[in-house]
């Protein structure tokens, strides 16, 4: 710990790493090497393929999953870096990650996938694999620097039991939390009740479950006439595509996210699980209030279809938590309105829609509130939630 940690913790709750190229490669189960993640090289163009030749991303883009560090970000986007140049030491080696939150004054990290978000598969067995070779990467990785990060487990949520295993396995290993994509699995909602035993042993364990935006391009994003129906969308012509990338940062998180907890929230997962809680991860916080307004108005006229223990607002107040992002103008009104325990920040390094300064942002966004409301956004409420 820092020496801040001795007056009150700092906390960044959405912090990713940058997996080495041939993590799966090297750490998943023999049976399934031929079809593990994998960047390749075609034709001195970068790929990044998982299950034989499932094409992800554009190609020749792959260091822009990084890149907090370029200057200018451009240049991730012009075809000449490769994946390992846009990864900053920290992103990957566990002592740099240190030096950094020493230098930012931070004194845990909370971890989450980078390449470990973007896949999708409909086999089941692969689909543990794969999270069974992150983890396993990930608890490597966090040994060492153990009370500097909290890392995130990857569940395969297409298989309860075996998630439910995984997540045991995890929480051994000294994880903080789950990972929960924020759009129907196998056809499920968040909020279906086939996922309750997952969510209850996260409630015995006292962590949070953490819905996380997740990348989907081209034929895999369930959006795709507003993003990008067929990965040609994608890499069309710079004149017809120039607007397209701010259109998918800006808008990927909230309406992601916002759906995933209205099913939590409508599909009763909180009446069940009382006790359960949930992080909402880089989508920013200011919704939040106009969702529990949203809900609430909807439910007083709708509310008999599925009647609810308690009005929407209540369960996003007691069970739900939100990560702002550093320069939100909000956050004071969110802490009166969503609650003062409930909002935390994070500042998604090190990817390429962040930036080296959210610390100082954080601090600056912050500077005004009382020293009680600034403890708890910078740090104090998250060592609540996971437990720290």
């Amino acid at each position: 710990m820092t020496q801040s940690a001795a007056k009150s913790p700092v906390v960044d709750c959405d912090s990713h790493v940058m997996e080495p190229a041939d993590l799966w490669e090297t750490y998943i189960d023999p049976k399934y090497r031929d079809r593990a993640i994998r960047v390749e090289e075609i034709d001195g163009v970068e790929h990044l393929m998982m299950d034989y030749d499932e094409l992800l991303l554009p190609p020749g883009v792959l260091a822009a999953l990084g890149g907090a560090a370029t200057d200018p970000r451009s240049l991730l986007f012009d075809g000449t870096m490769k994946y390992h140049e846009g990864c900053p030491p920290a992103s990957y080696d566990p002592a740099a990650r240190v030096a950094m939150l020493d230098e930012w004054g931070v004194d845990v990290g909370v971890l989450f996938p980078t390449l470990g978000i973007l896949w999708t598969t409909t086999d089941v067995g692969l689909a543990s694999a794969y999270c069974r070779a992150y983890n396993d990467w990930q608890a490597d990785f966090s040994a060492d620097i153990s009370g500097r990060v909290a890392p995130i487990a990857q569940l395969n949520l297409l298989d309860v039991d075996e998630a439910e295993k995984e997540l045991d396995r995890c929480l051994g290993l000294g994880f903080r939390g789950v990972f929960a994509y924020p759009e129907p699995v196998g056809g499920r909602r968040p909020g279906d009740p086939d996922f309750d035993p997952i969510w209850e042993r996260c409630i015995e364990a006292g962590v949070p479950v953490c819905l996380h935006l997740v990348v989907r391009m081209g034929d895999k994003n369930p959006n795709g006439p507003w993003y990008g129906s067929k990965m040609e969308d994608i890499t069309k012509s710079a004149e017809r595509n120039a607007g397209s990338m701010l259109f998918n940062t800006a808008l990927t998180g909230p309406s992601q996210l916002m759906p995933a907890v209205t099913s939590m929230v409508t599909d009763g997962v909180f009446d069940r699980l009382p006790d359960l809680k949930v992080v909402c991860v880089e989508s920013g916080a200011g919704w939040a209030a106009y969702l529990m307004d949203r809900l609430d108005e909807k439910n007083a006229l709708l509310g008999w279809r599925q009647p609810l223990k308690l009005r929407p607002s209540e369960y996003l107040r007691r069970n739900v938590w939100f990560v702002a992002e550093p320069e939100e103008r909000t956050i004071a009104n969110q802490l009166e309105l969503v609650g003062r325990e409930h909002i935390l920040w994070g500042s998604d390094y090190p990817h390429f829609d962040s930036t080296l300064e959210a610390p100082n942002l954080i601090r600056h966004s912050v500077a005004g509130l009382s020293d009680e409301d600034r403890a708890g956004v910078l740090g104090a409420n998250a060592a609540r939630v996971f437990g720290l």
